[in-house]
């Protein structure tokens, strides 16, 4: 049962994570339209119009879980959880602008395989505490597993 502390903090952890993702997307979003046109790219590379709405619905669902973590009694696997949640969402945050706005597929790369594995860490350690926030993403990690692979083929195909 959502209490109406837990619903302000998922709804706090998932607006924050949805402004600072879409700053980090809108801070290139001028390169998908040049740069980003000029790249090789896999036949089965998504349509440019998915990655907003399937951001945003990730950013939401980090967000909530995040809050529900936020929301349990202190304690040293809650702070662990919690530093693991920003560390990978700082990489996260990071990978946009070294692709898109440095040009830097290898080194995008590499950033998006740290992610990921920091990623799968923060869903074991929110699992641990909270098994709906572990669940809750697992979207994400299945998308940059998915990211992660097309970054990789990008960079081969460049």
């Amino acid at each position: 049962m959502l209490t109406d502390t837990l619903w302000k903090k998922m709804l706090i952890g998932a607006i924050v994570c949805v402004a600072l993702g879409s700053a980090s997307g809108l801070s290139t979003v001028s390169e998908i339209n040049t740069w980003f046109t000029t790249i090789n790219k896999p036949s089965w590379n998504p349509p440019n119009w998915i990655f907003g709405p399937m951001w945003t619905t990730l950013y939401i669902l980090m967000g909530a879980a995040f809050g529900r973590i936020w929301h349990m009694s202190d304690s040293p696997a809650k702070k662990t959880a919690m530093i693991f949640f920003v560390v990978q969402f700082v990489l996260n945050l990071t990978w946009t602008p070294v692709f898109f706005g440095m040009h830097q597929i290898s080194f995008a790369l590499g950033i998006i395989l740290v992610l990921l594995f920091l990623i799968m860490i923060t869903i074991r350690q929110f699992m641990r505490l909270d098994k709906t926030a572990g669940m809750m993403l697992i979207p994400y990690v299945l998308w940059v597993t998915f990211a992660s692979f097309l970054n990789y083929t990008i960079m081969t195909l460049n």
